[in-house]
């Protein structure tokens, strides 16, 4: 399970994250919903270890997220992914899978990609030619070749044309349902009761309110996001 516990940053005099208190199962997909300065990029570069909380854990299977084992259990998707524009798809995912440690032959490599619904067309096409859609996706299929039990999100949705979000809400569905716990951070309402079991509005640092989707509109959400902020 990934957890915050109490988690807590300051900046200076610039409270970021106050008491921040989630938990993210294996297959769940929580999101973590607010405006730009919520705390939601803070939140998500304390769990990949690039930021020291100021007080509060942060735990992945009941390891600080600073251990090996919980490095070796994350990947990462950020709003933009990067990846080498003049490489294929099959070669970026060869690449950073071998900086992983993972060594795959051709077909494996082919089998990864078409997991995370990357046209098969496109695999031996350059990614200085591939949408954002088409690169996200080779970032999950990177994320499922190193056997990350959890993946980390970075506003995923933004700039995503509907197909694209369409195919993007189906993708993380099929990780879920494969046992992999996913958190995402946005500010896409839309997207969020689409694709998260839960949703954390996130306020000035603090948790304001877990809603559960399966009890929840978008309209009901829209409406309880826009009293919250």
């Amino acid at each position: 399970m990934l957890q915050a516990k109490k988690l807590s940053k300051r900046y200076n005099d610039t409270l970021a994250l106050k008491d921040l208190n989630f938990s993210v199962a294996p297959g769940e997909i929580f999101c973590l919903l607010g405006q730009n300065g919520a705390g939601k990029t803070t939140t998500i570069n304390i769990f990949l270890g690039l930021l020291e909380p100021s007080s509060g854990e942060a735990l992945i299977d009941n390891n600080s997220v600073t251990s090996k084992s919980s490095k070796n259990s994350i990947a990462y998707i950020p709003e933009i992914v990067q990846l080498y524009g003049n490489l294929t798809g099959v070669e970026n995912l060869d690449f950073f899978s071998r900086l992983a440690g993972f060594t795959y032959n051709q077909e494996e490599l082919s089998s990864y990609l078409q997991k995370a619904n990357l046209q098969e067309e496109a695999f031996h096409k350059k990614l200085s030619t591939y949408s954002k859609g088409m690169r996200q996706k080779v970032g999950i299929a990177i994320a499922l070749a190193k056997n990350a039990s959890y993946i980390l999100m970075d506003e995923p949705t933004s700039g995503l044309d509907p197909k694209a979000s369409v195919e993007f809400a189906k993708t993380c569905k099929e990780l879920s349902e494969s046992g992999v716990g996913i958190l995402m951070a946005t500010h896409d309402i839309f997207n969020a009761v689409n694709i998260c079991a839960r949703i954390g509005i996130m306020k000035e640092g603090t948790l304001v309110h877990i809603a559960d989707t399966e009890n929840i509109t978008a309209q009901e959400l829209q409406e309880l996001y826009v009293k919250t902020i």
